[in-house]
């Protein structure tokens, strides 16, 4: 009964980002498209809340850190829509493009996010598997005799 009650409050609050900023973050092989605004603290993905689309508490802990690092963890509305890649790749995604909507919002903001490394994206992705190899890098068992 909760699950259709909750599904049923998000389609009636609308959030309006005419005046918000936008930014797109990256992770791996996911990209978030983000709208930042003034408001209350409410982050939507994909149309839901993020408490209900992360189901890992580690991933609701990283979306809502750049906020707690300005000490505003209440003071924006965040609207995102995410594709590819896994839960990690689209909360990373999601910080990257928040810390960079904040900081088209306050440009002083920049150096507090700058020192966490959450307004540079993190290049790391799965390295490609190479022929005549299991893996990326293992090889297969080799046998002297």
């Amino acid at each position: 009964m909760e699950t259709t009650e909750t599904n049923a409050k998000s389609p009636k609050i609308k959030l309006d980002f005419k005046d918000g900023k936008y930014a797109t973050g990256r992770r791996k092989t996911s990209i978030a498209k983000v709208w930042l605004k003034k408001g209350s603290g409410l982050i939507y993905v994909n149309g839901k809340l993020f408490s209900d689309y992360f189901a890992s508490d580690n991933h609701k802990m990283q979306i809502t850190r750049p906020f707690e690092i300005i000490n505003q963890p209440t003071e924006y509305d965040v609207r995102c829509s995410v594709k590819g890649g896994g839960p990690t790749g689209q909360a990373g995604a999601i910080v990257h493009g928040i810390s960079k909507a904040l900081v088209m919002f306050d440009e002083n903001l920049k150096s507090t996010l700058k020192t966490e490394k959450l307004t540079t994206r993190d290049s790391r992705a799965v390295e490609r598997k190479k022929p005549g190899r299991k893996k990326a890098r293992r090889s297969f068992q080799f046998s002297k005799r």
